[in-house]
């Protein structure tokens, strides 16, 4: 019988769990597109389509967007489990959290 992943990480110490859960956070960090994001999410274009209420070519084109608008992302990344947290880095490394943008459904 074949061994699954799960089954393999239950077998592995606590602390050696936790340094591959935050190496997983960090990969999925690291994603650059949203399908991306999505497929390591484990997540497909139709369950988040009946999660946004949309047809699932809706999800697609919003995906291959360059642009979009806010409210849009926020929603697709809500649909992920997520929350979009918008920030602007300036200078020397200071990181501005914009809260303008929590508030607008």
């Amino acid at each position: 019988m074949a061994i699954t992943l799960n089954d393999m990480l239950k077998r592995l110490p606590k602390t050696r769990r936790e340094k591959v859960r935050r190496q997983t956070e960090q990969l999925i960090s690291e994603y650059t597109s949203l399908r991306e994001l999505r497929q390591a999410r484990s997540q497909t274009q139709a369950t988040l389509a009946r999660k946004l209420k949309v047809k699932q070519a809706a999800v697609s084109k919003i995906e291959s967007r360059k642009d979009m608008y806010v409210s849009t992302l926020r929603s697709l990344i809500e649909a992920m489990g997520g929350q979009l947290e918008i920030t602007a880095k300036f200078p020397g490394n200071k990181l501005i959290n914009l809260t303008h943008f929590h508030d607008v459904k």
